[in-house]
């Protein structure tokens, strides 16, 4: 049940009670309401949380406490925010019309619809407001929050904590040279459709989103495969969004988009490419096809590639997954991924206060699973291991017999 509903006869009794008594009933409330009653008290009647605690210490102190002479006459005190500006009234409904609508032009379209984001919208509009005036006032408009982990890892590697500082000083290195650093994964496997997406967001009571009942692929027009680069030197992001497999072959192309798109234009003198990659997946540190095909990108751009692979059971301290994923999944809370255009769109428009930028493409190929590769294929690669870890440390130098590609 709604707090307000809850609770609407007391609220009755509130609204009639002059400053003082309003402020002992509030403190009273949230006295009987127990831990986090001045919280709930605040946020059913949208006083301040000082007003209540000054309330209760008037009620420790009934006894002693004078009655005031006078009260503040009414309509005294700080104006509401929509009292002194009713514009930011029109202009909250008309943020929430496009979210609710889906203007493709919204400025909020592809973006989390949060109090923090409509508040940043809002005072970009000339309005002074905060991320809890917003929630006050769309909770007074019918507004609520609708709904349209797996924290569990494998045991320690005794080596994990060595591999972790080596990881660091290359990371160091190759930022003190100048050359790219980037942090790569696959991120989850999504269906494309009307299905539901975990998470909340702003919208009219009783207007959620219909979704399937069932997530049966076969409702839905595919599957949506993320892989990322994230680069840690410039803070920005690139997701390269596969229909078919996750294979090796994929993740490499991701890579390979990557460098066409950021990499070379923002690194045109680099010397090497350091890549930190989790130890499983597509890009695991024992698939023959991850270091096949990247043998052929290295051989392609000219420049070697150091691999850096995370021990099992540690992919949550891989970059990528709090600097980018992480942000991604805030970003599309509660919004089901109907086409792949909505993908795409609510990825790149995935921003933080520090800066971070993503760009989103579409890989329409379709890439072939369960290929083998022979010892006399992984013969031909130029690998060099570390010294650390050869198992999750090497280098793919480019075959001098063959040209870097212009492209």
């Amino acid at each position: 049940m709604d707090d307000i509903e809850k609770h609407k006869n007391w609220l009755k009794v509130l609204a009639l009670a002059d400053e003082a008594l309003k402020r002992k009933l509030a403190a009273a409330k949230a006295l009987d309401l127990g831990w986090g009653g001045i919280s709930a008290v605040t946020r059913i009647t949208g006083m301040s949380p000082t007003t209540i605690r000054k309330g209760i210490q008037e009620l420790d102190n009934l006894e002693n406490l004078e009655q005031p002479k006078r009260i503040r006459k009414l309509g005294g005190g700080r104006k509401r925010t929509d009292i002194k500006s009713p514009k930011i009234v029109e202009d909250l409904e008309a943020i929430m019309g496009e979210n609710t609508a889906g203007d493709p032009m919204s400025f909020l379209k592809w973006t989390c619809k949060s109090t923090y984001k409509i508040a940043d919208e809002l005072n970009l509009r000339g309005h002074k407001i905060s991320a809890e005036t917003v929630r006050q006032l769309l909770r007074e408009r019918d507004y609520s929050l609708q709904a349209n982990v797996k924290t569990k890892e494998g045991g320690s590697e005794p080596e994990r904590d060595a591999q972790f500082r080596y990881i660091n000083e290359q990371v160091k290195k190759f930022v003190v040279q100048g050359d790219p650093v980037i942090s790569v994964d696959t991120k989850k496997r999504e269906i494309v459709g009307d299905f539901k997406n975990p998470g909340r967001t702003w919208r009219k009571k009783r207007d959620a989103k219909e979704v399937n009942v069932y997530d049966f692929p076969s409702l839905g027009i595919g599957v949506a495969i993320p892989y990322g680069a994230y680069d840690i030197n410039r803070g920005e992001g690139f997701v390269n969004v596969g229909i078919s497999r996750d294979t090796s072959e994929f993740a490499v192309e991701s890579i390979r988009q990557w460098w066409k798109v950021s990499g070379k234009k923002h690194y045109p003198d680099a010397r090497e490419l350091l890549i930190c990659a989790d130890g499983g997946g597509s890009n695991g540190s024992r698939r023959r096809g991850w270091k096949f095909f990247l043998q052929e990108l290295t051989d392609q751009i000219g420049i070697p590639i150091s691999l850096c692979h995370f021990p099992p059971g540690t992919s949550k301290w891989n970059k990528i997954e709090h600097c980018m994923f992480s942000f991604i999944s805030m970003n599309w809370k509660g919004e089901p991924l109907v086409t792949y255009e909505t993908i795409i769109k609510l990825i790149s428009a995935t921003t933080t206060k520090k800066g971070l930028k993503v760009v989103a493409r579409l890989d329409k190929r379709e890439y072939e699973g369960g290929v083998k590769f022979s010892d006399e294929d992984m013969a031909k690669l130029n690998i060099k291991t570390h010294m650390l870890h050869p198992k999750w440390n090497y280098s793919i130098v480019p075959r001098k017999d063959t040209e870097p590609d212009g492209d």
